[in-house]
């Protein structure tokens, strides 16, 4: 596995797992950015936690990917006492709508030379 270039996580062979979370928005942001700084460094520690990859348009719609080893970590990320509440607070305050995909990878390509 080379270095990725900024922004991106560096990610092994195939197969993992990918969380993808869509979100928009609520009224108020107020204690997010910190949340999401901590909830960042705490997926971070997690056994199989592999990296993760964050965008957010100028409209406040974001995506974050995060990538698993396998789904077991994954399973364990969502139990983390934590990040339950972290989910919770998304709910009740932070987003006016969010969505969250699980995929598992089986390929990837990267570029510009790609396949």
């Amino acid at each position: 596995m080379s270095t990725p270039p900024p922004g991106f996580a560096p990610l092994p062979d195939p197969p993992y797992y990918a969380v993808i979370f869509a979100s928009l928005p609520g009224a108020s942001d107020e204690g997010y950015g910190a949340m999401a700084e901590q909830m960042a460094a705490l997926a971070a520690q997690q056994p199989g936690y592999i990296g993760m990859e964050s965008a957010r348009d100028g409209t406040g719609f974001g995506i974050t990917v995060s990538y698993w080893a396998d789904e077991a970590a994954l399973i364990a990320w969502k139990a983390v006492a934590k990040h339950q509440l972290a989910q919770q607070l998304g709910k009740d305050r932070w987003y006016r709508h969010y969505a969250l995909r699980v995929a598992k990878v089986e390929r990837q390509y990267d570029g510009p030379e790609g396949r």
